[in-house]
């Protein structure tokens, strides 16, 4: 194989398709490579940790076709070093890869093309549908950081995407919070659920285009395809919690603040929180204010008052303050709404006048 590719190009494709590689020591070494073929006008990249995978097309010029394996994080090294523009040269000589630009040239020992594991994707989807790459990231992305961190519970470490009635949601729990993020798609989506590990979805949101891609799924795995190339990511065959009915129905109290002023108080007061990380946050109907306080013996102590629009009882919960401010960033609103559903159950934080996002939150024992 002889080949030529931009500098800029190659480094960018290579930093972005590593990403799939295994970066684990396994008994399997072509895990942790990158397969380069060149063959009819087309050069492509691919790699798999089994888990996900990663296929695409990237410009350059064929001399020789021809196919090779390449340890990703060496080949990533030395393509992401490679300064100014101009081409570099990728010739394979036996059994290994000789890199030339105008300045020098570089000689890797490649990896056996034949153990790489081609890359499948879902044989008869039950699921098919195109959307636009940057609202899908921004589904994924609005809650995926709630998702379980532990993989004892699998389906807890993934999330939810579902359509029905025309409303394509994802949703994330860590059974202590939980998100949920919608966006409206019409009739061009059928009723379907799948669950996608979190750590694959955060890996493959960071490489899908802000334009139109096809996602394809079966019971096993998930496809994302656009012009130039397609992830894809197994999914986990579980049941996920019907967490529907997590959600409360009525309020004991509902706040209404603003969202800049509820943050800044916020932080203030978890400058005192303890051990646990907790503060105290109050709905004080009569006074028309949300309180939110803090106490450290080893601090001190802080209370933080914030104007609010208040209906229902007066109403004091615990939380750990970093699930309370978790949530802000997704929010684009000024004003949110808090709704607490009584002593010992969830409250639940929306922007005012936005539907798309919910977050719930469980309180902490008193």
């Amino acid at each position: 194989m002889i080949i030529s590719l931009d500098k800029k190009i190659l480094g960018e494709a290579v930093n972005t398709v590593s990403r799939f590689s295994e970066r684990k020591v396994l008994s399997l070494p072509a895990l942790s490579g990158i397969a380069f073929v060149a063959e009819k006008d087309s050069i492509t990249l691919r790699a798999t940790n089994l888990e996900t995978g990663i296929e695409m097309s990237i410009e350059g010029s064929i001399r020789t076709e021809g196919a090779v394996a390449l340890p990703s994080a060496v080949f990533r090294d030395i393509t992401s070093s490679l300064s100014g523009s101009g081409a570099v040269s990728l010739e394979t000589k036996g059994d290994t890869l000789v890199l030339s630009t105008d300045k020098g040239k570089s000689t890797l020992k490649t990896l056996s093309y034949e153990d790489m594991p081609s890359l499948s994707s879902p044989e008869h989807p039950k699921t098919s549908f195109s959307i636009q790459g940057a609202v899908l990231r921004s589904l994924i992305g609005s809650v995926a950081g709630y998702a379980s961190p532990s993989t004892v519970r699998p389906e807890l470490a993934s999330i939810f995407l579902s359509a029905e009635g025309g409303v394509l949601k994802a949703v994330a729990t860590d059974s202590f919070r939980l998100a949920e993020k919608k966006v409206s798609v019409g009739g061009k989506v059928s009723p379907f659920s799948i669950l996608i590990p979190a750590k694959n979805a955060l890996d493959i949101m960071q490489v899908i285009p802000d334009s139109d891609i096809e996602l394809n799924a079966d019971e096993h795995q998930c496809s994302f395809k656009w012009d130039t190339g397609r992830v894809v990511s197994r999914l986990v065959s579980m049941q996920y919690p019907d967490y529907a009915q997590i959600i409360p129905k009525s309020f004991s109290a509902e706040a209404t603040v603003l969202k800049k002023d509820f943050e800044s108080a916020l932080k203030r007061a978890s400058v005192f929180s303890d051990s646990f990380q907790k503060v105290r946050l109050a709905l004080e109907s009569k006074d028309k204010k949300v309180s939110l306080s803090a106490r450290n013996t080893d601090i001190g102590e802080s209370s933080e008052d914030v104007s609010a629009a208040i209906t229902g009882e007066a109403l004091e919960l615990s939380f750990n303050h970093r699930y309370l401010h978790a949530p802000l960033s997704s929010m684009t609103a000024e004003s949110i709404t808090l709704s607490a559903a009584g002593i010992g159950r969830p409250l639940v934080i929306r922007g005012q006048g936005d539907a798309s996002f919910l977050y719930l939150v469980m309180p902490m024992n008193q």
